[in-house]
């Protein structure tokens, strides 16, 4: 194991993390009794590890994962061996960081055009039309 990179200035150490392996309740056959191939990553994030902006959108998007003494907790079992469920662990984590790195886009509210308003209405005009075509009245 050595230190995650996010991007060219982020990284986290690897003295930051730790590690804990159990025995995983995925599949394995008779392997699953006697290996340890569950992972589950812990880390305690400096305050400054990333802009306000990113860490309140990375605290929303992990916040599932978030112990309340404020440690980040990531387990995976999904692979019958441990350093599978090592890589899903860390890619995880290097997921959530880079989409809360990200900003979202501003919306720009718009309306629709005069045409657009008419070409829906006669739309819907017709396709009353022709559905009321269909009836067949009652004597």
């Amino acid at each position: 194991m050595s230190d995650i990179f996010i991007n060219e200035r982020l990284s986290i150490p690897e003295g930051q993390l730790t590690w804990s392996f159990s025995r995983s309740s995925g599949p394995g056959g008779q392997n699953v009794n006697k290996v340890n191939s569950k992972a589950t990553l812990r880390w305690i994030p400096p305050i400054d590890f990333l802009p306000e902006a990113a860490w309140k959108r990375f605290q929303r998007k992990a916040a599932r994962y978030f112990t309340e003494e404020g440690e980040i907790v990531i387990q995976s079992q999904e692979h019958r061996d441990q350093p599978s469920n090592i890589e899903t662990c860390e890619k995880k984590l290097v997921d959530m960081i880079r989409q809360s790195l990200v900003a979202p886009k501003r919306r720009i509210a718009t309306k629709p055009s005069k045409a657009a308003k008419a070409r829906r209405l006669n739309d819907k005009k017709a396709k009353s039309d022709k559905k009321s075509s269909r009836k067949s009245g009652w004597d």
